[in-house]
């Protein structure tokens, strides 16, 4: 199944449970189920959202993105992850308000829609399992955050019941809450990488250098730039220095860029009595190899 109809599914299944809650909760009065409604419109919103960036993130490179539109994915992801971060940071904020201002909770109700809530965001985070892309692993989070949410319902909906003890359903909220935040965060920052052309972090610049450097021919390899354009395509330029300049060596060293992650790179060829128009590039190169540490 395709990633982004995986996404159009969890959609469809979102909306429907959010439309199913307005109506539980227009019928039972319940503020509890009506503002969760509204949460699972947000949600239904932001999936819609990175259904229509990941559809146009498969198209193919043209005059406009030459590189493709593999950062419409990123996007997307980013849109999601951001969306669940306000989530959490608000559910924390309710939950906390709900431990200081506690409210009536009608039990029964909370049971047949845990139940409910469980099975249909269960359905939609198997779905969109094994997810290749950020865009795809966000929208997976955002399911994982429906079914924890509501198993959270389900469970202290059970409990309260039987105890009379209604403080356990925002605490058990906030350690939810918690626990999405943190995924949420650990998932934004690879993003964050991308958008701002940080050095992949399975290569090294220095790596790079030194390997190709080991070729017979190549004397120097300098103005290394090294970034992710999306997260499975990653470009890198550089000046190699070499008086043997073929194509048998451009196929080697493609050949070499390849094996070391680089799926796209363009290569200047320099002579070795040829002087380097780039020297800030060069130095800056080489402050920032002192900094890396990830060697194959």
């Amino acid at each position: 199944m395709k990633s982004h109809v995986k996404i159009l599914l969890a959609f469809v299944l979102n909306l429907a449970f959010a439309i199913f809650e307005l109506i539980g909760g227009i019928f039972s009065g319940s503020i509890a189920i009506l503002s969760d409604s509204a949460h699972d419109f947000a949600d239904a919103l932001s999936i819609g959202f990175s259904f229509l960036l990941e559809r146009k993130s498969i198209k193919k490179a043209n005059k406009t993105y030459t590189y493709g539109y593999g950062g419409f994915s990123l996007l997307g992801g980013f849109f999601t992850t951001l969306m669940l971060i306000i989530g959490s940071i608000l559910m924390i904020y309710l939950s906390i308000e709900k431990i200081v201002n506690p409210t009536p909770v009608n039990f029964d109700l909370m049971i047949i829609f845990g139940v409910v809530g469980v099975v249909i965001n269960f359905l939609a985070t198997i779905f969109t399992k094994h997810g290749h892309s950020l865009n795809q692993r966000a929208v997976n989070l955002h399911m994982l955050e429906d079914v924890f949410g509501w198993l959270v319902v389900l469970i202290g909906a059970i409990v309260m019941r039987f105890t009379g003890f209604t403080l356990l359903d925002p605490i058990l909220y906030i350690v939810v809450a918690l626990f999405i935040l943190y995924k949420a965060i650990v998932n934004i920052i690879p993003i964050c990488h991308i958008f701002t052309y940080k050095t992949p972090k399975n290569i090294c610049p220095d790596n790079v250098k030194s390997t190709l450097e080991n070729i017979d021919g190549i004397t120097d390899v300098h103005h290394i730039h090294i970034w992710n354009i999306s997260e499975n395509v990653t470009c890198a330029t550089m000046h190699v220095v070499s008086n043997f300049q073929s194509n048998e060596l451009k196929h080697e060293i493609k050949h070499t860029l390849h094996h070391l992650g680089i799926s796209h790179a363009t290569i200047e060829f320099e002579n070795e009595n040829e002087l380097c128009l780039d020297q800030a590039c060069q130095l800056s190169t080489e402050i920032n190899q002192t900094h890396c540490h990830h060697h194959h």
